[in-house]
Parts: C-alpha cells; sequence; structure tokens
C-alpha cells in the first residue's frame, strides 16, 4: 500500500471509486454505484480541490491531523484544497457507501462565489468538527446534488456554469443555516468553550505570559480545547457577537483599565505586560475602544 496520493484532478477522485466524471472542474457521485480500486489504496491522500462527503450506511473511520473521526450516517464532512486525510481506517472489504460534491477552484475563479468562500469557513474545520445534520436536512443536501447532478447530465451551454455554481452557493449557504443550528443545539457544550477560552485568556495575561511570549493568538486556545482556529473563531462569534481576536482585544483593555490605576507603572509597562511589543501600539487601541488615551483616562479616573 502506497503511503500517500495526490488528488489533483476530479477524475483522480472518481477513479478511486472506478467511476466516471462528466465534467473535469466538479462532480456529484454516489460512491455506492462504484468500488474499489485496488491499484489506488493508500494511507492518506492531498486533496486540490473542494470536496463535501455526505455519508451513509457502514461507519468509516478517517483520520484529520491528531484526530480521528467516526465518520457517521447523517454528516456531512467538508474538505479545501491543499488538505491532507489519512484513510488507513478504510475497510476496503465493505462496499463504499456515500455521497461525494467534488469542485475544483478554477470552477469558481472569477465567480461571486470565488470571491465569497471565505465565508464557508467550514471547509477549514477538522474532520471531528463535522456537520452532523437532521433527516430533513439530509433531504435539502440530496436535493442540491440532485440539481447539479441534473445539470451535468445535459449537454454543456452558455447557461451551464453559472446554473451549477448557482447549486453549489445554494448547497453551501444551507450548510451555513445547518451549522448554525448546531451552535445553537449545542449551547451549553459551547459555553463551556467560551468560559475555558476567557478563563486561560486571563491567566495568560496575569501569569507574565503575555510579557515574556507576546500578545495570545487565536490560535493557541483553539489548540487548547482541540478545536481549529476557524471552527473556534466561528463558535466564540456565535456564542459571545465578537470574533475570537476582538474577544481577545476586548479583555487587554479590560485588564488594562485595572492596571492604569496603578501609579507606580508607567503606560509603557503596562503595555510589556500585556503582551503589547511597542506602547504605541497599545496607546492607539486603548484609544480606539474606550476613547481617551491611557494617560488621559488615568488622570480622569
Amino acid at each position: 500500500m502506497k503511503n500517500s496520493d495526490d488528488l489533483i484532478t476530479i477524475n483522480d477522485y472518481a477513479k478511486f471509486f472506478k467511476l466516471s466524471t462528466l465534467h473535469p472542474l466538479v462532480n456529484v457521485l454516489d460512491v455506492s454505484k462504484g468500488s474499489w480500486s485496488m491499484v489506488n489504496k493508500v494511507n492518506s491522500v492531498r486533496y486540490h480541490f473542494y470536496a463535501v462527503f455526505l455519508k451513509q450506511g457502514q461507519d468509516c473511520t478517517l483520520k484529520y491531523g491528531r484526530q480521528n473521526y467516526d465518520y457517521q450516517d447523517g454528516t456531512l464532512v467538508f474538505v479545501g484544497p491543499g488538505q491532507v486525510i489519512d484513510i488507513s481506517g478504510i475497510d476496503y472489504n465493505k462496499p463504499p457507501s456515500g455521497h461525494a460534491l467534488l469542485f475544483h477552484p478554477d470552477l469558481i475563479r472569477g465567480t461571486s462565489l470565488g470571491t465569497m468562500m471565505g465565508k464557508y469557513s467550514f471547509f477549514s474545520y477538522e474532520l471531528h468538527e463535522a456537520l452532523h445534520i437532521s433527516q430533513k436536512e439530509r433531504k435539502l443536501v440530496l436535493d442540491c446534488f440532485d440539481k447539479i447532478q441534473y445539470e451535468l447530465s445535459q449537454n454543456i451551454d452558455k447557461h451551464s456554469k453559472t446554473v451549477i455554481i448557482s447549486n453549489i452557493e445554494l448547497f453551501l449557504n444551507y450548510c451555513n443555516r445547518f451549522y448554525d443550528r448546531q451552535f445553537i443545539t449545542r449551547d451549553s457544550v459551547n459555553i463551556g468553550v467560551v468560559e475555558q477560552f476567557e478563563s486561560s485568556l486571563n491567566a495568560y495575561i496575569l501569569s507574565g505570559k503575555a510579557k515574556n511570549e507576546g500578545m495570545p493568538s487565536v490560535g493557541q486556545f483553539a489548540e487548547e480545547q482541540h478545536l481549529s482556529p476557524n471552527y473556534f473563531g466561528d463558535l466564540v462569534k456565535k456564542e459571545t457577537g465578537k470574533s475570537a481576536m476582538e474577544f481577545i482585544r476586548y479583555k487587554l483593555i479590560e485588564i488594562a483599565k485595572d492596571k492604569i490605576f496603578d501609579p507606580d507603572k508607567s503606560i509603557s509597562e503596562i503595555a510589556f505586560e500585556l503582551g503589547f511589543k511597542y506602547p504605541q501600539h497599545f496607546t492607539r487601541l486603548f484609544k480606539s475602544r474606550v476613547g481617551y488615551s491611557p494617560s488621559d483616562y488615568r488622570m480622569l479616573n
């Protein structure tokens, strides 16, 4: 078995299941209609296009980074270009199952969807942060897939690309809605994540780490809770109304307000304690949030 393989074209994925591709840049596959290609057995694959998988039937264990993910029925998994997925846990004795939507960045380049792909941050989530959908939502997903598949099966005309991309965008917008629902239904878990974030942030600053190691990053707090930065950031935004970085800055300013009351500390010392490399950056941020410079705030109070 080869260690890894690069899936560069849409057809590279289709060949993995001995299936065909109707369009070089986009495909919808029902992989249960295919069979494993023994030649292409690998431990991991790197995707060079966008892929969305809807699982049905038996379990399949995949690995992304250090996490194993049990890919269950009623689950959507999103993979973006450049991501490497460990598939060594696949049981090739069981027939493949599920559906896949695959589209290459070249399909959407120069289109409105291409410029907006950043808002679909779930393509950067880790596998264990997958989207779990209801039967009703599953029908909507399959309906979107069917519309794309129908268009692919027709003769290509000047409207084909627009219609296909519109249906992909519709599907992705549904996924944004489904993720919002998932964040809401897991509210108690999410609150725990935000509380841990706030607690870790306070500890980082007050312990002196900020002074020695610099301003904290979103990534380090996400890693602490075994979440990807994008999923963590979206979760914090849903719970607090602020992005994770805005939340960090908000806490820095709140702690700074308390420190300013200490007459023995200069504004520069406070800035360094909060992790700012340059005091003027701290002054600028403080004034933009509070309306006064740190020195003026000290005088007023």
